[in-house]
């Protein structure tokens, strides 16, 4: 007779509080996170600015950023055209903390990578792209601008901005440079059209440690690097100046030796000749100027 089969013990299985308390502690703490992040980004978002450029190339959603001093302030939310398809429209949102920056008076122009011999502007932005860059307003707030399409004559490093006139442009360029007894003391911002179509405006920024070199007698030349000189028994000469005037131009000017008075005043206007006088070249003015820093 066989024997009967021990009964098999009953266990008991209790649960723990603890494991369900972890389950949900977790993805409670993750959304108490992503809230606060949430929050501190939506209160970090000022407002909302339009600005109008003739070309956009670059500009990126999300990507291109607004700067101000080499410090990102805003980036572009959004890019798109005008309704008579001519401008390109930039929607960017400032930080809160700089919103009073947008106001009457701020200018906004594109920094591209620009590459001329002796010259290289926008080196940072071949790889992150175009950026926007700033100079801020003192008026009222305002939500729309006009984007500039060169660096503004007179930017936050505050040189004197004055106007040369011409007849013809010849090969002064943008970024062409100013000498003064052929030290660089400047360069040609901007070329337009005179108002009247009869000439040309140079937009002109000289250095603000060379600012107090330029009077009212001051005289102002253009400079190609070649000249051409010579005679029936010796021959022609050549001189070559630079190669980056031979290819941009450039300008140089000189001051009479009794300069009229103090410093001209930002936006005065000088003719611009094709050649120096003599007597000009001979011009040695005697005027302090700043160390540097």
């Amino acid at each position: 007779m066989s024997a009967l089969p021990t009964p098999l013990a009953r266990v008991t299985v209790r649960a723990n509080g603890w494991a369900y308390s972890l389950i949900w502690v977790v993805p409670v703490v993750a959304a108490l996170v992503a809230g606060y992040l949430v929050y501190e980004r939506v209160r970090e978002i000022g407002p909302a600015i339009t600005i109008k450029f003739k070309d956009g190339s670059g500009l990126r959603t999300g990507v291109t950023p607004i700067k101000y001093r080499g410090v990102s302030i805003g980036e572009v939310v959004a890019v798109g055209l005008s309704d008579d398809h001519q401008y390109v429209l930039a929607t960017a949102r400032l930080r809160r903390a700089v919103a009073a920056l947008a106001a009457d008076g701020a200018t906004f122009w594109i920094v591209r990578p620009e590459v001329g011999l002796g010259n290289i502007t926008g080196l940072s932005t071949v790889i992150t792209g175009p950026e926007i860059q700033m100079l801020p307003g003192t008026g009222q707030p305002r939500s729309e601008f006009v984007g500039l399409e060169n660096v503004p004559a007179e930017s936050e490093h505050k040189g004197l901005a004055i106007t040369l006139h011409c007849a013809r442009l010849g090969s002064i360029r943008p970024h062409s440079p100013i000498f003064y007894r052929g030290i660089e003391v400047g360069t040609v911002q901007d070329t337009r059209l005179s108002p009247d179509a009869t000439g040309v405006d140079l937009q002109v920024s000289i250095s603000q440690r060379y600012a107090p070199l330029v009077r009212n007698g001051s005289k102002f030349w253009k400079i190609t690097g070649v000249g051409i000189s010579g005679g029936l028994f010796r021959g022609l000469e050549f001189k070559l100046e630079s190669l980056s005037t031979l290819v941009t131009g450039g300008i140089e000017f000189a001051t009479p030796e009794n300069p009229d008075g103090a410093p001209v005043r930002k936006e005065t206007g000088f003719e611009l000749y094709d050649e120096p006088q003599k007597e000009w070249m001979t011009w040695a003015a005697r005027i302090p100027i700043k160390k540097e820093q």
